[in-house]
């Protein structure tokens, strides 16, 4: 494997690195001059979830994209699987950075999001069957709807296609709310790419798997190129752009890396149970599970004390030893470890919220 490494996904990861760490001061030197700054008082009257100090600018990322479209144009073949990416991240990138500038509708932002997963599954990246933890494959092939479309013969497969635009749509949303702490979310998004690449590098004899490994070598570096810059205390934060372009890229390298839709899971395993525990408490609530507020664990282990750097560093390793833990294990060990992930996960917020309630009375 490590030849493999060397040749496939050391090389990308080097230059995206590069790429992206020129390219962040070029953007924060560009917002501030254009004085494109967030200011925390503002912001956080639109976004309860704000809680950065400092006015700072908000497109990384405008320079992770950039990364990502020279690294993959260098080193991957413009073909349509490459072009449906490209088209979806530049979509997100773009919707990003008008969020960013306008505070776009959250309905808005999550119809752009279909049409990123649309410009993907168009490309003809879907998910034919995926492993039951259980026992066997679930198969997602059929049914299909045959069509002529230019003069050729296409099909839908329409439970692949809506599997794939379900976990492309929600990756994009749920990675992007654990990205409320200084370098919290370049972090952990690197290490997942990290894990998705070995994962596809299992696989080095199969040339079909070759390009997974370069992009996933890709967005590793891109995301660990703008981390100095967005580390405690950040110079930029990556935006709506860069948190929903991190999960747009981490769902694709999932379904690329022959469908592996749980080792992802369980790499995420802190940041999908926060979102999934998050929307399911403001819908029995009765409000909106799209709306942000300042509930998610990055914000509760602020409440008791915590740095900012020590809860970036957290989701860091956090992610590191789930990542070395779902790629020694099976599909059915993989449920059970997620399982146990979601056990400690409301063990870790009992704890919180007897701390929180230690210190109010104090």
């Amino acid at each position: 494997m490590l030849p493999a490494i060397r040749q496939l996904f050391l090389p990308p990861f080097l230059l995206s690195f590069l790429l992206a760490f020129l390219a962040t001061p070029l953007v924060i030197f560009l917002y501030r001059r254009l004085g494109w700054l967030v200011y925390p008082e503002k912001e956080a009257k639109k976004h309860p979830a704000v809680v950065h100090e400092h006015p700072v600018p908000k497109g990384g990322g405008i320079a992770i994209f950039l990364a990502l479209l020279l690294s993959s144009l260098f080193f991957l073949p413009l073909d349509k699987h490459l072009t449906g990416i490209l088209v979806g991240a530049f979509l997100a990138t773009i919707i990003g950075v008008l969020d960013d500038r306008l505070n776009l509708n959250p309905y808005f932002r999550l119809i752009a999001n279909l049409f990123c997963g649309l410009a993907v599954i168009w490309a003809g990246i879907g998910i034919a069957y995926i492993t039951n933890p259980l026992d066997g494959i679930i198969r997602l092939d059929q049914p299909r709807i045959y069509f002529w479309l230019l003069g050729e013969e296409r099909s839908i497969w329409v439970l692949s296609d809506l599997f794939a635009l379900f976990w492309l749509v929600s990756c994009m949303n749920i990675v992007g709310w654990s990205g409320g702490v200084d370098g919290q979310l370049p972090g952990f998004v690197a290490i997942a790419a990290l894990a998705l690449g070995l994962q596809s590098l299992r696989f080095s004899a199969d040339i079909t798997q070759w390009p997974v490994t370069i992009l996933a070598g890709i967005t590793a570096g891109a995301y660990l190129g703008f981390l100095p810059f967005n580390f405690y205390p950040q110079k930029i934060m990556p935006g709506y752009g860069g948190k929903s372009l991190a999960g747009f890229l981490l769902a694709t390298l999932a379904i690329l890396s022959t469908a592996k839709v749980g080792t992802l899971i369980l790499v995420l395993g802190i940041p999908l149970i926060d979102a999934a525990y998050l929307m399911l408490k403001r819908v029995i609530k009765g409000h909106s599970p799209v709306w942000g507020g300042r509930e998610h664990l990055h914000h509760q282990l602020l409440k008791i004390g915590w740095g900012r750097r020590r809860i970036a560093v957290f989701y860091w390793l956090t992610s590191l030893v789930l990542a070395i833990v779902a790629l020694s294990l099976n599909s059915r060990q993989k449920l059970h470890a997620l399982l146990m992930v979601i056990l400690i996960f409301i063990a870790l917020l009992f704890w919180l919220r007897s701390l929180q309630k230690k210190f109010s009375s104090e």
